[in-house]
């Protein structure tokens, strides 16, 4: 037997159903005329982006904490660019040019200081002699590459190294014994290789222990890399380097042989 109590228990939850079921209609309901709204809003902005900006070609929208972000590709004078649509505002993208920062030196003692200087007078003074090395290095690769016959390479280099001798053997014997170790260590840095792997690669093994000997006699080590990640004073001339190639002190070589890919 049904009791009031029972239905006016059915009948509550058989209104709350209708309720649920009006709420869910109402919220579809929003949610379809909010999405017509923001199709007739893009619609609208991009329209107008097909005459602004460019012919939109491609549209991404991605959800954040508070808002959508809108980024869009359009072309423009046959180029993609992109852009970005963030409250109303449209932001275009732009590639920057790389940005180098480097620390500027501090020193805890004059002489600190002082041997700072000097070491930046010489750094400024022989690196010209590194990229020249590197220039003539990369010609040399370059030349050598187009020969087949081992004679013909052999007579090259023997020229090349007549032309090093006659053209710099007399700066280079100007230079002191802390320069000349230092143009070592650009050399390398030029080159990717150490002055006395470069003397064994293209004259030969012996001429590079007997060069290397007369060069100790002088404190300077042919075989001294480049490790500005490690070395204390590597990283100061490089230092040096990167704020003399921002000022526009000097002019960084750029490698021509072999071509970068």
């Amino acid at each position: 037997m049904v009791t009031s109590e029972s239905k006016r228990k059915h009948f509550t939850i058989h209104s709350t159903k209708l309720r649920w079921k009006c709420m869910e209609a109402k919220s579809h309901n929003v949610i379809a005329r909010l999405l017509l709204i923001a199709c007739l809003l893009s619609t609208s902005v991009f329209a107008q982006l097909d005459t602004a900006e460019g012919k939109v070609i491609e549209v991404d929208y991605i959800p954040t904490y508070n808002d959508t972000l809108v980024v869009f590709k359009y072309v423009k004078n046959g180029e993609i660019r992109t852009a970005t649509i963030i409250e109303g505002d449209t932001v275009r993208w732009m590639v920057l040019d790389e940005v180098l920062l480097i620390d500027k030196p501090t020193f805890d003692s004059d002489e600190a200081r002082r041997r700072y200087f000097i070491l930046k007078r010489k750094v400024m003074h022989v690196y010209p002699y590194a990229v020249l090395a590197g220039n003539r290095l990369d010609s040399l690769n370059l030349r050598l590459d187009t020969l087949s016959d081992d004679d013909d390479k052999d007579d090259y280099i023997e020229e090349y190294n007549d032309f090093l001798r006659e053209r710099f053997e007399p700066e280079l014997r100007k230079l002191t014994r802390s320069e000349g170790q230092i143009l070592c260590k650009l050399i390398y840095r030029e080159t990717g290789m150490s002055v006395y792997d470069l003397i064994s690669d293209y004259r030969s093994g012996w001429t590079a222990f007997w060069w290397n000997v007369n060069a100790n006699w002088y404190d300077i080590s042919l075989k001294q890399p480049y490790l500005p990640e490690e070395d204390d004073e590597d990283q100061l001339i490089e230092q040096i380097l990167q704020r003399a190639f921002q000022q526009g002190l000097l002019q960084e070589r750029v490698p021509f042989y072999p071509p970068s890919e």
